[in-house]
């Protein structure tokens, strides 16, 4: 079951409707359960030092800026998405003229979104406007009907609509896919799992995930599922069939970090790359740090379907504030802006750095009363969710299945300004295109050297011991003299 203070429902940062009761006397974070230590805020600098993977600097914001040419995002500005795993490598990458994907997702269990739901969407739109670059999105189906009392064809159902409000962040079609796991089980796919899973052992998926002997076979066996995105040969449609054709990056909250410390440690010995990561903070709810934001309590949440007055009221009666308990006190004193809900919404939400620094100065100061700084965020919430709404709305049948459709794309059509250019392709590409497989994708070289060479690290970018570059060597030995022993069958036949 998962946990409290979700950054958002999906498979990538989810909110578990029935969150459960307990008191923590250790801080705990899993795909999961989140719960801070003794029921307090979370500790992120340990989780960093926990997990292993690095803080966003400003240098490193700064290097985004340059190499995109556009203002980071509020959320990497403002420190929302504050860690990452070898994103200094995609952007070496980058600057060497290669290209890379984004991966995220959303485990579909409830008919409507929240606004926390929509931080990932709204930070990967950003990603893919700034780099130009292609994006999957998947629904895990499956999680949702292992993990809740759900039929299958219901969880199937509310993908569906999920994909309504994830499309209507504006996606582009040209550059997105948008697929159920239930129904994109193809072959690559379904390889990769098995790739994936024959690599890690129960013992592994029991420390890193916390599975016990009450857990069912199709919660301990789903780890890999959400693993295989990460590998480009998954989408033959779009990227074709090598593994090694692009880079991914998926952007996330901390909480799953488990799953892609599994899936870098496997990485290499499946000759693909290791994906990095861009880790968000988790989204608080309404009613405090402390507080559960479930779909099963509507106000500890604002939701995107909410009206104007449901969010004024939600506002005004469930934000928790940290104000004091009087106005002359509070004039004295000041608003605790690190418990204050308003203020760290906002910080979520108003894109204006001034009108903010604005804000936290005059509510800190006593100056600005939590019944106004409420009031601001109920400025700022209303369009983004009447903006939503509205685009919602706009989003038809026809709309779903054209970002779900596995119509082979051209793969130079996804990357940077290129646009469609299946017109500029020349006969030959086309023609020898294998059917089901993007027009003009890298071919699978299928190199030893390249192999070996990827496979020489580990997680922490050490040197593979001698025994496991032994058993490499063995490995390939054995391929060699199979193919040897192919070819020469294939000659004496021909004669």
């Amino acid at each position: 079951r998962r946990g409290r203070r979700r950054a958002s429902g999906d498979a990538m940062t989810d909110v578990e409707d029935d969150a459960r009761e307990t008191t923590a006397t250790e801080q705990v974070v899993t795909p999961w359960d989140v719960e801070g230590k003794d029921g307090g805020g979370i500790d992120y600098d340990k989780l960093v030092r926990d997990f292993g993977c690095s803080t966003i600097d400003r240098e490193m914001i700064e290097r985004v800026e340059r190499v995109t040419g556009r203002k980071a995002h509020p959320f990497l500005r403002r420190g929302m998405f504050f860690a990452h795993r070898e994103l200094d490598l995609i952007l070496d990458a980058y600057e060497r003229g290669e290209k890379f994907y984004l991966y995220t997702g959303r485990g579909p269990s409830s008919e409507s979104l929240h606004l926390g739901h929509l931080i990932p969407f709204q930070f990967t739109k950003w990603l893919q406007d700034a780099f130009k670059v292609p994006l999957v999105i998947q629904l895990t189906d499956d999680e949702k009907f292992l993990w809740k009392d759900l039929s299958l064809e219901e969880c199937g159902r509310l993908a569906r609509e999920n994909a309504k409000d994830i499309i209507a962040c504006g996606f582009d079609p040209k550059r997105t896919f948008i697929f159920s796991d239930v129904q994109y089980m193809s072959t690559p796919f379904y390889k990769n799992m098995m790739k994936i899973a024959k690599c890690v052992t129960l013992n592994q998926v029991k420390g890193i995930f916390g599975f016990t002997g009450e857990s069912n076979i199709g919660q301990v066996g789903f780890p890999p599922t959400q693993a295989a995105p990460s590998f480009p040969d998954c989408f033959p449609h779009m990227f074709g069939e090598s593994k090694t054709s692009l880079r991914c990056l998926i952007p996330c909250a901390i909480d799953q970090d488990p799953y892609f410390r599994m899936t870098r440690d496997v990485a290499p010995r499946i000759g693909g790359y290791k994906p990095a990561l861009i880790e968000s903070r988790f989204f608080p709810a309404l009613k405090g740090e402390s507080g559960k934001m479930s779909a099963s309590d509507a106000t500890s949440a604002i939701y995107v379907t909410d009206t104007p007055k449901e969010i004024k009221t939600k506002v005004n009666k469930y934000a928790f504030s940290g104000g004091q308990l009087t106005v002359e006190d509070h004039r004295r004193l000041g608003g605790n802006l690190d418990t204050d809900i308003s203020w760290k919404w906002l910080n979520f939400f108003l894109d204006d750095d001034q009108a903010l620094a604005e804000i936290g100065e005059e509510y800190s100061s006593g100056r600005m009363l939590s019944g106004e700084i409420k009031a601001k965020l109920i400025e700022t919430l209303v369009p983004i969710c009447q903006g939503h709404q509205d685009a919602r709305a706009k989003v038809t049948d026809a709309m779903i299945d054209e970002f779900m459709s596995t119509k082979p794309r051209v793969f130079a059509s996804l990357f940077g300004d290129m646009g469609d250019v299946a017109g500029a392709l020349d006969e030959a590409t086309i023609a020898n295109t294998k059917p089901g497989i993007a027009i003009g994708a890298p071919e699978d070289t299928g190199s030893v050297k390249k192999e070996q060479d990827k496979a020489q690290t580990g997680e922490d970018g050490g040197q593979m011991s001698k025994s496991q570059q032994k058993k490499l060597l063995k490995e390939q030995q054995i391929a060699e003299k199979k193919r040897a022993k192919e070819a020469a069958k294939a000659a004496g036949q021909a004669q």
